[in-house]
């Protein structure tokens, strides 16, 4: 493990290198401006819980969002109507030349994509109810303001998925955003949009994942829209940003291991969210250090998401 701790480390690094200059640096990924209306995003090998990053890198996890991200997009574009992405190359043969000498660091886990105005908002989607939703249910029976019927169990599918979007916050912690405030931020119509595209997504999503013994319990999606509008600006379509369905941003559980009124085994990032608790960590920078073993079981867990959705 300490060499694959140590690869991540000099990729991280090297990236920082790139002859563009870099646009942003998130928690886990950083994105450089590529000058032609496009932007280079690499995912890196950083791992964060709770908003916050931590000190140890997961070997392999950069190629896995990424490999998820593109097979994402294709599938869904194929089948949810009038979907557009963000999404421009992922082959590295189809990068600029200024980029080819950087073959070693960038392929497999990078995108480019056509740069977007986000929206402020995180797109959170549930179709079951775990997690802080199953924290806010036991208080009020509700998650993220939305009644929910009396009686539910942890882990139990919802009746029909719901739309808890939340703010998008570059440091610190989102928090939730009521229907009503997200059409005073965006606008009634983008509101409906927003909430309408994501369910539809997630919908074609876990019965595609469900048919391949995966439950998606829940996950969360960016949207924008072109920073150089159409003609037409009243008709300008929202486009799917950033990663999609991946382990960091989806709930993942394992059919044949599912149970309600527990803790479902997941294959995405909840286990490194439980380890952490586990130590007593107050949620605020910096964050603990993981041991191998949960290193190394992260990086089984994320392989083992992508073989049984992709292969």
């Amino acid at each position: 493990m300490k060499e694959f701790v140590t690869l991540g480390r000099r990729r991280v690094e090297q990236v920082r290198d790139l002859p563009y200059p870099l646009a942003s640096r998130g928690k886990v990924r950083d994105i450089f401006d590529l000058g032609d209306g496009t932007l280079l995003v690499v995912s890196t090998d950083r791992i964060s819980v709770f908003d916050v990053v931590l000190p140890d890198l997961i070997a392999g996890k950069g190629e896995a969002l990424t490999r998820l991200s593109v097979f994402w997009d294709g599938y869904l574009r194929r089948v949810v109507p009038g979907l557009q992405t963000h999404l421009v190359a992922a082959n590295f043969a189809d990068f600029p030349p200024a980029l080819q000498p950087y073959r070693e660091v960038l392929e497999g886990r990078s995108m480019i994509v056509r740069k977007l105005a986000i929206f402020p908002v995180e797109c959170v989607v549930r179709g079951y109810l775990f997690g802080s939703g199953w924290t806010e249910y036991r208080k009020n029976g509700t998650v993220c303001g939305v009644k929910l019927p009396a009686g539910l169990r942890e882990a139990e599918v919802l009746p029909k998925p719901i739309f808890t979007p939340t703010t998008k916050e570059t440091t610190g912690h989102d928090e939730p955003v009521t229907f009503t405030q997200l059409e005073q931020l965006v606008g009634a119509s983008r509101a409906a949009e927003l909430r309408d595209q994501s369910i539809a997504i997630y919908c074609a999503a876990a019965k595609y994942a469900y048919d391949r013994r995966v439950i998606i319990a829940d996950t969360k999606f960016e949207w924008g829209i072109p920073c150089v509008p159409p003609v037409s600006p009243s008709v300008v379509p929202i486009v799917l940003a950033d990663e999609v369905l991946t382990p960091d941003s989806s709930r993942f559980w394992p059919v044949d291991q599912y149970a309600v009124g527990g803790k479902p085994p997941s294959l995405d990032k909840q286990h490194v969210r439980d380890f952490a608790e586990r130590r007593g960590w107050n949620k605020k920078p910096p964050g603990p250090e993981l041991s191998a073993d949960v290193v190394t079981d992260t990086t089984r867990r994320y392989q083992e998401i992508c073989h049984l959705l992709m292969e």
